[in-house]
């Protein structure tokens, strides 16, 4: 069954996309194009990026990369590249790398496409076939479709936002990689990482955390009150979030319990009404119709549970610990710092010969540079965590409002449902 999902493959195009992403996607605006995020400046229209299409495959997603320029750096103004998730993390990883963005939040990479769980519960459901109605079947295998769908568009979603934050973005729109990325009209040629790398990046991920762990027992403090505020709030920030995700998470799956559950009272109600004889087939069939309709609104308040706050929780989560790979970052900076004075007061306590003095020269013009970088790191982070603070703020704002229009239309819904099928059934 999954197979023929993926068999005739889900693509998205624009107008399906507007159609399914409209009030789902977590950072879009009002009325942009699904997909353009809101975490970022869109008042620039020199380089516009975008996913027109995805194409899912069996073990795959490739997605159409379209982009709309008037920089001079590119070759042509418009111009379309495919490229899969592997590439986007390609991406990423040079941004990471690269030590001139040191002080700079580097965008959370997106998420790798899971489908996994749809193909377990759509297996499961084949297996159990044989022990529901045909109607519970077609309900609950739409239901399923439904769910794959939306994690299709949802991860769509998140692989454009982060081409989105770097197109945006004053400094990272200039990188070479970047415009690689988006221009090359060829297969970047890149693999997925080997059970050695994959090794390899553990262990860096766990000399980084090893790292922190170190500059913060060691009791590193910042001069700056600022950035010694912003580290202790991120840190609370982060473990706030992850805890909230959690819970949303839970809540979400409630409702889709809540949901799957009115499929079956529903088809209980529909077998009773088939039964020959009986005087209740009108009023059973309309609470069979009551309940499938409130599943659909069930489900429909699942959906934007998950999209708007479970997905906007989620995706600040990860880049919260951007924020905080960043402060870490310009702690390593400042102990590099310290060290450098440290080394040219012991070169200018030696004697005065001729070796002292070349060492004296050295170690001045490695702190002379420890300095630069330290004060020009500390002057672009503040200014990424102020905007990351505008960013994140607007994007709560947005989506806890459209959620809670969104629930009251639902609620609504649901009581003025159940009064109708009361009043028809007085009156039966």
């Amino acid at each position: 069954m999954m197979e023929g999902l993926e068999d005739n493959a889900d693509l998205i195009n624009d107008d399906n996309r507007k159609d399914g992403l409209d009030d789902r996607d977590i950072l879009s605006g009002d009325n942009r194009k699904p997909g353009r995020s809101e975490t970022v400046d869109l008042t620039d229209h020199s380089l516009l990026v975008d996913i027109s299409d995805a194409l899912s495959e069996k073990d795959k997603v490739k997605f159409t990369v379209h982009t709309k320029t008037t920089l001079p750096e590119f070759r042509k103004s418009e111009f379309y590249v495919v490229r899969q998730h592997e590439e986007f993390i390609w991406l990423h990883d040079r941004f990471e790398e690269n030590e001139d963005y040191a002080g700079y939040i580097i965008p959370p990479a997106p998420p790798r496409p899971d489908f996994d769980a749809s193909r377990e519960k759509l297996q499961k459901l084949g297996e159990g076939e044989g022990t529901m109605t045909k109607e519970e079947f077609t309900k609950m295998k739409q239901e399923l479709e439904a769910e794959y769908l939306a994690t299709f568009k949802k991860t769509v979603a998140m692989h454009e936002v982060f081409l989105c934050r770097l197109a945006n973005h004053p400094v990272f729109r200039n990188d070479h990689n970047f415009r690689v990325f988006l221009e090359y009209d060829q297969d970047l040629c890149v693999r997925g990482k080997n059970k050695m790398e994959v090794l390899g990046g553990f262990m860096k991920s766990f000399s980084k955390t090893t790292d922190e762990l170190l500059l913060t027992a060691t009791g590193v403090k910042d001069a700056s009150e600022f950035f010694e505020q912003e580290k202790n709030f991120l840190i609370d920030y982060y473990t706030h979030l992850k805890d909230a995700t959690a819970k949303a998470d839970r809540m979400t799956k409630r409702h889709k319990d809540v949901a799957d559950s009115y499929i079956k009272i529903s088809t209980g109600f529909v077998q009773l009404s088939t039964i020959d004889n009986t005087d209740l087939e009108k009023f059973l069939t309309k609470v069979a119709e009551t309940f499938e309709k409130a599943r659909k609104i069930e489900g429909r308040v699942a959906s934007d549970e998950d999209l708007k706050l479970s997905d906007t929780l989620r995706y600040y989560m990860r880049d919260t610990f951007a924020a905080k790979q960043l402060l870490y970052r310009r702690l390593r900076c400042l102990t590099d710092y310290e060290n450098a004075n440290r080394n040219l007061e012991k070169a200018r306590t030696k004697n005065k010969d001729i070796h002292a003095a070349l060492e004296v020269a050295d170690a001045e013009l490695v702190q002379q540079r420890a300095c630069e970088k330290f004060e020009q790191m500390s002057e672009k982070a503040k200014e990424e965590l102020l905007d990351f603070k505008t960013r994140r703020v607007v994007a709560f704002r947005k989506n806890l409002m459209e959620l809670a229009e969104l629930e009251l239309k639902h609620a609504k819904a649901q009581v003025q449902l159940f009064k109708n099928c009361l009043a028809a059934l007085k009156e039966e």
